[in-house]
C-alpha cells in the first residue's frame, strides 16, 4: 500500500489500471511560490515541495509518491486556462506543434527512494477550428494543463510520439514499477 499524495483522478486510473494498491490524498502545494519559467525546473521543484508537504501532512509510515506535470510549447510552460479564451490561446500555441509533457515524481518508502523526470514529445497537425471550437464549449478543459488531454481532444492530431504516454497522464508508471517490487 502506497500513498497516492495527489488529486488528480487521471493518476489513480494509471495506478488501478497496474493493479498498485494506493489511498489517495492530495495535499495543497501552492504551484504559485515557484518562480521559475524552465519547464523541468518547475515541475522538479513542484514535486519537491509536494513531496515535503506530504511528509509533513501524512508522516512517512507508508511509502508517499508524488508527482507533477507540465505541458510545453517551444520552452513555455501552458499552464490551466482560467477562461475559454485562454484556453483557445494555449491550444493554438500547440497546433502544429512539438508538444512536451514533462512530469516528474518521487517515491519514498522505507527502503529506498527514487526521483524520475521524464518527457514525452507530441507532435501536432493542426486542429480543425471548427472541432477546436466544440472542445472549448464541452468544458473539457478545464482544470488541465495545457487545456487538453492526450487521450481526449488531442487524440485525432497526433502525428508522432516519443515517450511514454503514462508520462503525458502524469506518473510514468513504468518507471515506477521497479520501485514497487
Amino acid at each position: 500500500m502506497i500513498v497516492l499524495a495527489s488529486k488528480s483522478p487521471v493518476r489513480a486510473a494509471l495506478l488501478e489500471q497496474y493493479g498498485i494498491v494506493f489511498i489517495q490524498k492530495g495535499c495543497d502545494f501552492d504551484e504559485e511560490s515557484i518562480k521559475s519559467g524552465d519547464p523541468v525546473d518547475f515541475v522538479y521543484r513542484a514535486v519537491l515541495g509536494k513531496y515535503e508537504l506530504c511528509k509533513k501532512e501524512f508522516g512517512d509510515n507508508l511509502p508517499i509518491l508524488t508527482a507533477d506535470t507540465v505541458v510545453s510549447v517551444k520552452g513555455e510552460i501552458l499552464r490551466k486556462a482560467s477562461s475559454k479564451d485562454e484556453a483557445r490561446e494555449i491550444l493554438l500555441k500547440q497546433s502544429g506543434n512539438k508538444v512536451s509533457i514533462i512530469t516528474c515524481m518521487k517515491y519514498v518508502s522505507k527502503k529506498l527512494s527514487m526521483l524520475d523526470l521524464s518527457a514525452t514529445d507530441y507532435f501536432f497537425k493542426e486542429f480543425d477550428k471548427d472541432d477546436l471550437e466544440r472542445y472549448l464549449d464541452s468544458n473539457e478543459w478545464q482544470d488541465k494543463a495545457g487545456a487538453c488531454m492526450v487521450e481526449g481532444f488531442c487524440r485525432p492530431y497526433i502525428e508522432k510520439v516519443y515517450g511514454h504516454e503514462s508520462t503525458a497522464m502524469g506518473l510514468c508508471v513504468e518507471k515506477l514499477m521497479p520501485f514497487l517490487g
